[in-house]
């Protein structure tokens, strides 16, 4: 690996773990850095996908305050998300390359638009939990959702965080912040299931320097979280994340163009 191009996918990384462990769509980051450099996307996808889990369990110890009396919520929502992380995780192995490589830029603009109206959703999100109080709760659909969240996880990776916050924010008791932590839980399980899946059916499409430097890198962001992400407004944040991500769908839709 190329000395600068190590230096970026550390910084890339670094800045991934960061927002990670606070919102989510640090593959956002990742992603398009990886898809630059040259790196085939089913590669840069899983590579990421590993890499990244150092951050998720930074994030999870992070926010371990936050998900003091959640163990009956973790132990109900877990098992979900890991069914639907196994479940992408097939997806992506078992399906051509060629159908990522169209469906991908699809993806990617479902994650923006999650980024994009991520005020317009916590806003929503806030309302719902107002009115909550006064409804029966929907475990079943909860269930369904989380699994769904799983399933994209799973497969793309790319702001499954913002997706999962926007589930939990309306369907679960509490704080926003609670509900991120609770985020951060299933988002690591699904990493690790998924992760587990591509090093037993697919090592030889790991690339391993890649996750090394992501690995390290978004532990360190993971971890300065909190002072890093919060220290910088939210629009300054998706704007970089939107366009990091319009860099990764011109380069895709480029490719596919030219294929």
């Amino acid at each position: 690996m190329e000395p600068f191009n190590a230096a970026l996918i550390a910084l890339g990384g670094l800045w991934a773990g960061a927002i990670n462990s606070i919102v989510g769509s640090g593959t956002l980051v990742t992603f398009p850095i990886l898809v630059a450099l040259g790196y085939p996307p089913v590669t840069a996808t899983i590579s990421n996908a590993i890499g990244l889990i150092a951050g998720n369990v930074g994030g999870v110890y992070g926010f371990r305050r936050e998900l003091a009396g959640l163990r009956r919520t973790l132990a109900a929502l877990l098992p979900a998300s890991l069914l639907g992380g196994l479940t992408g995780a097939w997806l992506l192995l078992h399906l051509p390359e060629s159908v990522f490589a169209v469906v991908a830029p699809f993806l990617i603009l479902v994650a923006l638009g999650f980024v994009v109206f991520q005020p317009r959703l916590q806003a929503w999100v806030r309302d719902r939990q107002a009115a909550q109080a006064r409804e029966r709760p929907h475990p079943w659909l909860l269930l369904v959702l989380v699994y769904g969240a799983g399933v994209y996880g799973g497969y793309f990776v790319a702001a499954q965080g913002v997706l999962l916050l926007g589930i939990l924010g309306v369907f679960l008791h509490g704080s926003m912040q609670q509900a991120n932590a609770v985020k951060n839980v299933l988002v690591l399980g699904v990493n690790v299931i998924a992760a587990a899946s591509y090093m037993l059916f697919a090592f030889d499409r790991i690339n391993w320097p890649v996750v090394l430097v992501i690995a390290v890198s978004s532990l360190v962001g993971a971890l300065a979280g909190s002072a890093v992400g919060r220290g910088l407004k939210p629009v300054v944040l998706r704007g970089i994340i939107v366009t990091l991500g319009l860099v990764a769908l011109w380069t895709m839709t480029a490719k596919l163009i030219g294929a």
